[in-house]
């Protein structure tokens, strides 16, 4: 009777699909630990995958007419509990290594390690060495399928110094050495006054957007045909320095 730990490979997509049957199952804490002859603690422990055994792991997903292989079907599609931030460890490694950088955040955003080999003729040994040392970094998964999915969430915020500079380095200048007069330049701007509440609601708006954003392209790569193509986004925000326009004063000169 092998004991389950919460960090077995799809350990914990297992329980995750087995939690939402039961839920709309209609499963109870106390209806599950009166049925299983446990105390509500003890079941609350299981469905946290603590002590939790592959033999009642198996009770539980039969009160919901299912088998373990159901739940291990449905974890190869379905993610556990994702992490929504990386550990510095993790983003040390990524920072040390552009392709290796970029390639997670295609798998993170859905894109196939194949469409992006493919897409810059990335040698099969190379794509392979790379998907090894994401996953060794507990990054990704890769399935028996052949997919692989990401198990960081994909509305993570870069929070330490290690990405950040990497995006310094590499990316910023894409953005802001970009021709704004061009006609295919799509862009927005807006100059505004904002309180510290105000500037904090802001920072939301843009996690809104960054989502919408996320959603659009999960629904072009469905339907899509052949002519997608990479394209960035980037939302920022800044206090501007007014002190030049304050010191003019009335000086039309200074604005023109």
């Amino acid at each position: 009777m092998r004991i389950m730990t919460r960090y077995d490979s799809s350990a914990s997509a297992m329980l995750s699909a087995l939690r939402i049957h039961l839920r709309k199952d209609g499963w109870t804490m106390l209806r599950l630990s009166n049925q299983l002859g446990v105390g509500e603690a003890t079941v609350k422990r299981w469905l946290a995958g603590k002590g939790l055994t592959i033999d009642r792991l198996e009770a539980m997903a039969q009160l919901c007419g299912l088998g373990l292989g159901d739940l291990a079907r449905e974890a190869e599609e379905t993610p556990g509990d994702l992490a929504h931030e990386m550990t510095l460890a993790q983003e040390k490694a990524l920072s040390s290594n552009i392709f290796l950088s970029f390639l997670f955040m295609t798998i993170l955003n859905g894109v196939p390690p194949t469409e992006t080999a493919a897409d810059f003729a990335v040698p099969a040994r190379t794509m392979e060495a790379a998907l090894a040392r994401l996953e060794r970094l507990a990054l990704i998964d890769r399935l028996r399928s052949g997919k692989v999915r990401p198990l960081i969430d994909r509305t993570m915020v870069f929070r330490k110094l290690p990405l950040r500079s990497l995006f310094e380095q590499h990316m910023k200048h894409v953005f802001f050495e970009l021709d704004y007069s061009a006609p295919e330049t799509l862009y927005t701007s807006e100059v505004i006054k904002l309180s510290g509440k105000g500037v904090a609601q802001l920072g939301e708006a843009m996690e809104r957007f960054r989502a919408e954003v996320q959603a659009l392209a999960d629904r072009d790569a469905e339907g899509a045909g052949a002519d997608r193509r990479w394209v960035g986004v980037l939302s920022v925000m800044r206090e501007l320095d007014m002190t030049p326009l304050r010191e003019a004063g009335g000086d039309l000169a200074v604005w023109q």
